[in-house]
């Protein structure tokens, strides 16, 4: 439906500043584990929420569904006691926003979904030696959602805007058994797409991938431990930007001191020079993208680091107001039921000047991280432990083999500032980013990279 703002308005002149936010999604997820669907699982909800500021004060509330007495009676309660200003202006009519779709997947019937998932089961049992694949976990998803958001500004008036999101995301997990073993490896790709991202990069192929590199990872010898040079090749994805130094810039964050390592640095050089880094939902097709954030805010690339240097954070409304400065447009929220924080939308490095092949060979006994597996991080020294999902060992400038039980131990700060070789090309993973709470839709990349010195840890699996 579309929302009629005009009998609202009356309701926003409480605070200093006073939102809307209407949403309604669908969707689908479809499981499928060991030769058969498991479990399909569909829904749809729809609800608003209101939220009133007043200096430090936010009042916050939500209603499932769209009716409008809800909306009245929940503006009366949240805004009882609130200072009142003059009513804003009626805001111009909000031009929809609907991102590419090539190939709508809701008209799309389960049964060709399904068939997809079983060929990609299949392609999983083709790549098996002797009965080594001990479970097979498959998932496709698809959601869509709209947004319409009407926000009172004391000082700058009224906006609207509404928006149209379509998610696919396709996951494989497979797990590989030998001599008393276990070994998994996971392969997910997702976009802001439609179904046309099923036949870019066929579920067949990213499964069967999963598959070799659980059944490799079997055969291979323990990581080594220890320090040495580690190279983070740029199809691992951008795990290590996320975690080591992302959530570390987002404004509430370092407003409250859970970030001491980047609070009060803005200027300061905390990176390599070859480093910078951008969060930008204006990419097109990209998990984390939108055009408007979950406040109404137009999304706009955010330089955190040019060059080595700490430009800026990532703001929402509420700590932007606090640092007396405009949002710069990452104020998400998982849902109405939820209020809006900071969060990342698509971050990465930027490539740099390095040849991604004569990074490898620059280093002559280390290890080669091709892919990076889940972490942990502590926001208030910057300490990390990143598991390696699929890493090699480099001899003489060459990969000798593939290792398992590989993790990366070191601190974020210490990591950007000691990179020293960024190559010019360039790898994405995707992921929804879990925060207060709420999840999100990512992604994250890097180029390649080389690390000097980082500590290797290992498992006895």
């Amino acid at each position: 439906m579309e929302m009629n703002w005009s009998p609202f308005l009356p309701l926003m002149v409480h605070g200093e500043y006073s939102e809307i936010y209407a949403e309604e999604s669908h969707g689908r997820v479809v499981s499928f584990e060991d030769g058969k669907v498991d479990e399909v699982e569909s829904g749809e909800s729809s609800g608003i929420a209101l939220r009133f500021l007043q200096g430090e004060e936010t009042r916050f509330g939500h209603a499932d569904g769209l009716d409008a007495g809800d909306v009245v009676s929940l503006a009366k309660s949240l805004a009882a006691g609130l200072p009142r200003r003059a009513a804003a202006a009626k805001p111009p009519p909000a031009k929809l926003v609907r991102h590419a779709v090539l190939k709508d997947p809701f008209p799309i019937s389960l049964d060709e979904k399904v068939r997809l998932l079983a060929e990609a089961d299949r392609a999983v049992r083709r790549v098996a030696e002797g009965g080594l694949i001990r479970q097979v976990s498959l998932t496709y998803g698809e959601r869509y959602k709209k947004i319409s958001l009407l926000s009172v500004d004391a000082q700058t008036g009224a906006v609207s805007s509404v928006e149209e999101r379509v998610y696919s995301v396709f996951s494989a997990t497979v797990v590989a058994e030998e001599n008393g073993i276990l070994q998994t490896a996971t392969e997910v790709m997702g976009a802001l797409a439609g179904f046309e991202m099923m036949e870019k990069h066929p579920p067949a192929e990213i499964a069967a991938a999963a598959a070799r590199r659980a059944i490799q990872k079997l055969r291979s010898p323990h990581a080594p431990t220890g320090e040495m040079p580690v190279i983070l090749e740029s199809q691992a994805g951008g795990t290590m930007i996320h975690e080591a130094i992302g959530h570390s810039l987002e404004a509430d964050g370092i407003q409250k001191g859970i970030s001491p390592v980047y609070q009060g640095r803005l200027g300061a050089v905390v990176a390599n020079e070859k480093i910078t880094v951008y969060d930008d939902p204006t990419l097109a097709g990209h998990r984390g993208s939108f055009v408007y954030d979950d406040e109404g805010t137009k999304s706009e690339r955010t330089v955190l680091v040019d060059k080595g240097v700490l430009k800026t954070y990532l703001y929402d409304r509420l700590t932007a107001r606090k640092d007396g400065r405009p949002s710069n447009g990452h104020g998400r929220r998982e849902s109405y039921a939820h209020k809006p924080i900071p969060r990342m939308s698509n971050t990465f490095i930027a490539p740099g000047p390095d040849d991604a092949k004569k990074i490898v060979a620059s280093v002559q006994n280390g290890l080669l991280v091709t892919r990076m597996g889940g972490g942990q991080v502590n926001p208030v020294t910057g300490d990390f432990v990143f598991e390696v999902e699929e890493g090699f060992l480099l001899e003489n400038g060459k990969v000798k083999h593939m290792v398992r039980g590989a993790s990366l131990l070191g601190n974020g700060p210490q990591v950007l500032s000691s990179i020293d070789l960024v190559g010019s090309d360039m790898g994405w993973g995707v992921g929804t980013c879990g925060k207060g709470g709420q999840g999100v839709p990512v992604s994250d990349g890097q180029p390649t990279l080389r690390i000097p010195k980082l500590l290797i840890g290992g498992t006895s699996n």
